[in-house]
């Protein structure tokens, strides 16, 4: 599904987050929304999910204005946001309970992508009685089984340790491809967001604007980044960030911003 911003500005009284922002989201793009902490990524990202409006201009997915949620947009947050009184393949589930899916059948299903996110075993457990990535997982598998058109995700690794972060990327990576929807992702990893996207947006302090636009779909996706090198200090410098450093400290920088 395509997503459009046509002139798109966003105010909170007098304090004014982003200016005129206009792009176009192809279908099956994967977008990473990069920059400082404030400066209007999320505030994107939940006009894309219809929690909040523009205050000028005009937001579109499918060619139709967006005007509040809809289960063809699916946003998943930093938190797991599961139900702490359900499994895991209940909260799991309720996705598709909340479409009418009769309970079992959406059991039935959620058990699939469980495994998929390699929690088979796990089905019968309770949010508080699994680790952080495990949580995580579930609420991915939660995300991807209304397979929704369009995937809108708010640094949802960015509570979790580095390693843990880089194999929940990969899972990610993996259901995307074989799902297909359209992402768009905000994040503060430049790694992350240089891993998993076709197309970066870095964007300035608020009110946001973009500083640069990178395009990366035609680049191979591993956790070896050194093919990235050169993108990756591009950015840094844009975001203020001194890279006349050792890599050690880039590295250390990298997972900060």
């Amino acid at each position: 599904m395509e997503l459009t911003f046509s002139d798109v500005t966003k105010s909170f009284g007098d304090l004014n987050v982003i200016e005129y922002f206009s792009t176009t989201i192809r279908t099956g793009e994967i977008v990473a929304l990069l920059g400082p902490s404030g400066c209007g990524k999320s505030t994107l990202l939940h006009m894309l999910a219809g929690l909040q409006t523009p205050s000028t201009g005009t937001l579109t997915a499918g060619g139709k204005r967006i005007e509040k949620p809809s289960p063809e947009r699916t946003l998943v947050f930093q938190e797991h946001a599961l139900y702490p009184w359900l499994t895991l393949a209940g909260n799991v589930a309720l996705a598709l309970e909340f479409q009418n899916t009769p309970k079992q059948v959406a059991l039935a299903e959620a058990q699939k992508w469980l495994t998929k996110v390699e929690l088979a075993g796990f089905e019968h457990y309770y949010p508080h009685q699994v680790s952080g990535g495990m949580r995580q997982r579930c609420a991915l598998a939660r995300a991807f089984i209304a397979r929704p058109q369009v995937l809108l995700l708010d640094e949802p690794f960015g509570a979790l340790d580095a390693l843990t972060r880089m194999t929940l990327q990969s899972v990610l990576k993996d259901l995307i491809e074989e799902e297909r929807p359209t992402v768009v992702l905000v994040t503060h990893d430049v790694d992350e967001a240089l891993y998993l996207a076709d197309r970066v947006l870095v964007f300035s302090n608020r009110p946001a604007t973009v500083l640069s636009e990178i395009e990366l779909g035609h680049m191979p996706k591993t956790h070896d980044l050194s093919a990235f090198a050169d993108i990756r200090r591009d950015v840094l410098n844009k975001l203020g960030i001194d890279t006349d450093t050792t890599p050690a400290q880039a590295e250390a920088i990298g997972e900060t911003v």
